[in-house]
């Protein structure tokens, strides 16, 4: 019986998520919103303008195979950073950088690894709320995953600081320039006002994540059969010794640091994303696999080795791209849209607002870029907001719980599938672990969004 129950593989997952959106576009009504150019070039939906549309398209079965090479295509960013990355990473590793730091590490932190939980949420948190880290956070996989080992959690503590604290981040940002700022820019708001308020919620929402990792690390360290990682075989095995960090290993460090320096500066000053971030680490690799003796050849070999390891997940970040360019091209997205909306006008204020929350998470399965659902759904639920005593700041709030909670579980985000194929977790273990927090973040933004509005928010 267990072999007809067992979970299929992510990407058959993901497959079966594809036949219901072309399904989708085959019975859903095909409509359109009209839409304007802002000053930036971007699309803004025109609320209160959805028609159906006259002549349907109609999706041919071999649009499920001729959409994965198209979405490749169109996730090529994510995908080539990804890869090179993972060579990156590789390099780093046979250079004995890595095994360096964290017998450093597991010195000083080895005894509290509750001090690991909060210290790496709340550092993860901080950067997606500011700066609208997520990509970048992929390079640190590897060495969060081999502490957690040496302090005898398993990599699913490990992806949980890492993953929980940026999905937090994005759910409470105070200054997130792809989520926060645009949503206020589309509805209308000063860039980043209301802080003060995002900012107040910042410590209960993140203490709410750390006790969630916190007490499964503790169930895991107490039984490690407990762990949902049982019968996963788990390549990041924590080294019994751990070289001295010598003068040589020091340089390099000082090289990574440098490198990590220079792409915060870039993101924050120069607008730099995922080719720029890409060329630092390529960068990065050669420098460490030279200057730390691996030599011309050792550090290709290194380095290939590395991307090899991450092309499952190249192709996690094709097929799950690949679900929203089916609704796209069906022209069926906008419809979801419109159907999920519709239903606010009915009721009051304060369950109007649970229920804009509760539309952007459905939202966020369909459309997984953050500043994307800001740009399709803000038109329609600002002035929404205003029809039903809703404020705008309000609005962008629930918009961004939706969008920055929902990251950690929806299979379409592309962030989350890469990270968990680096870390080896099949998406149903991920999905055992998360959806209880999910539901605690839900109910908490959803006290969170009454508050806002009876204290009028704006």
């Amino acid at each position: 019986m267990s072999r007809f129950l067992r979970v299929p593989h992510t990407l058959v997952l993901l497959f079966v998520m594809m036949i219901v959106a072309l399904a989708s576009t085959w019975v859903l009504p095909q409509g359109e919103f009209e839409t304007v150019e802002d000053a930036k070039g971007h699309a803004l939906v025109v609320p209160g303008t959805y028609q159906h549309v006259e002549e349907r398209t109609v999706l041919s079965p071999l649009a499920l195979f001729t959409v994965v090479p198209r979405a490749l295509a169109a996730a090529q960013d994510i995908i080539f950073f990804v890869l090179i990355v993972g060579g990156a990473i590789a390099v780093l590793r046979a250079s004995g950088l890595i095994d360096a730091i964290l017998g450093w590490t597991l010195k000083r932190v080895g005894h509290s690894p509750g001090l690991l939980i909060v210290i790496g949420m709340c550092v993860f948190a901080i950067g997606s709320g500011t700066i609208g880290v997520a990509e970048e956070y992929i390079p640190f996989a590897a060495m969060l995953i081999a502490l957690c080992l040496a302090m005898r959690m398993d990599v699913m503590t490990a992806m949980g600081i890492m993953i929980c604290g940026y999905g937090i981040g994005y759910g409470v940002a105070a200054l997130n320039p792809f989520t926060v700022v645009i949503a206020q820019g589309v509805a209308g708001l000063e860039p980043t006002s209301g802080w003060q308020f995002r900012l107040a919620l910042f410590v209960p929402f993140v203490a709410i994540g750390v006790h969630h990792v916190w007490s499964y690390a503790r169930r895991v360290q107490r039984d490690p059969d407990a762990s949902l990682m049982k019968g996963i075989e788990v390549a990041h095995v924590p080294p019994t010794e751990y070289p001295a960090l010598t003068g040589r290993k020091l340089v390099l460090l000082l090289a990574a640091l440098a490198t990590l320096a220079l792409m915060v500066w870039g993101i924050s000053t120069r607008g730099w994303y995922l080719v720029e971030l890409g060329a630092l680490f390529l960068g990065l690799a050669v420098f460490v696999g030279l200057a730390g003796g691996l030599g011309v050849d050792g550090t290709a070999r290194r380095f290939a080795e590395g991307a090899a390891e991450l092309a499952t997940t190249a192709l996690l970040i094709g097929f799950a791209r690949s679900i929203a360019l089916l609704l796209e091209d069906g022209r069926v997205l906008h419809t979801i849209v419109d159907a999920l909306a519709a239903p606010l006008t009915l009721v009051g204020a304060e369950i109007a607002v649970v229920g804009m929350l509760l539309v952007q998470t459905v939202l966020n399965l369909f459309i997984p870029s953050g500043s994307g659902q800001a740009f399709v759904t803000m038109p329609i639920m600002a002035p929404l907001g205003d029809l039903i005593g809703v404020s705008r700041q309000v609005s962008v709030l629930a918009y961004q719980f939706g969008d920055g909670f929902s990251n950690m579980i929806v299979p379409t985000n592309i962030v989350l599938m890469s990270i968990l194929g680096i870390a080896g977790i099949p998406y149903d273990r991920w999905f055992r672990f998360v959806w209880p927090l999910i539901v605690k973040l839900t109910i908490a933004a959803a006290i969170a969004l009454v508050v806002a509005v009876l204290i009028g928010y704006r």
